[in-house]
């Protein structure tokens, strides 16, 4: 079974991705979704080492549907910042301290931060404990440590490392 659906999660999430960006629910635009969603992994099964464990499936859901919320929210922030002018930007840089130790764990963080549109993950220290992230508007680099804390890292350290 492994051999033919290797990540049973990442086939059904590339099919759903596919029909998004198609924006066409046609059963030829559906079909080439779960065609891709299936070969993928398949062909880029040698580059993951380790299986990916999913530990709270319905925790990676909330996730995900939080992360939605957070880009759509964050661009349109970012474009009100933007039509205020420039003179009202509070950019910084904020190190946030990582309770993270997987791999799998700080790369996903790191990509969910910089796919929020305002903040961008810039460097991550040598030991892994701490991820220096860019904001756009940070008012109170506290409050930014403790969102990215609360709403990312939090959910990511539950579903996919053992707390």
């Amino acid at each position: 079974m492994k051999r033919w659906l290797p990540h049973p999660i990442l086939t059904p999430t590339l099919a759903l991705i596919w029909v998004l960006l198609a924006n066409s629910l046609a059963p030829g635009s559906v079909l080439l979704g779960l065609l891709l969603g299936w070969l993928i992994p398949i062909f880029t099964l040698r580059f993951w080492p380790d299986p990916v464990p999913v530990r709270r499936p319905l925790t990676l859901l909330r996730f995900l549907l939080v992360v939605g919320y957070d880009i759509l929210v964050a661009n349109l922030a970012v474009a009100w910042l933007i039509l205020r002018g420039a003179n009202h930007i509070r950019p910084a840089f904020v190190e946030v301290p990582l309770d993270l130790r997987s791999e799998l764990g700080i790369s996903l963080l790191a990509n969910t931060i910089s796919l929020t549109p305002g903040t961008v993950s810039s460097w991550l220290s040598p030991d892994r404990r701490i991820l220096v992230v860019q904001g756009l508007d940070v008012a109170d680099p506290e409050a930014l440590i403790a969102t990215i804390k609360r709403r990312y890292e939090t959910p990511i350290r539950e579903v996919f490392e053992s707390c």
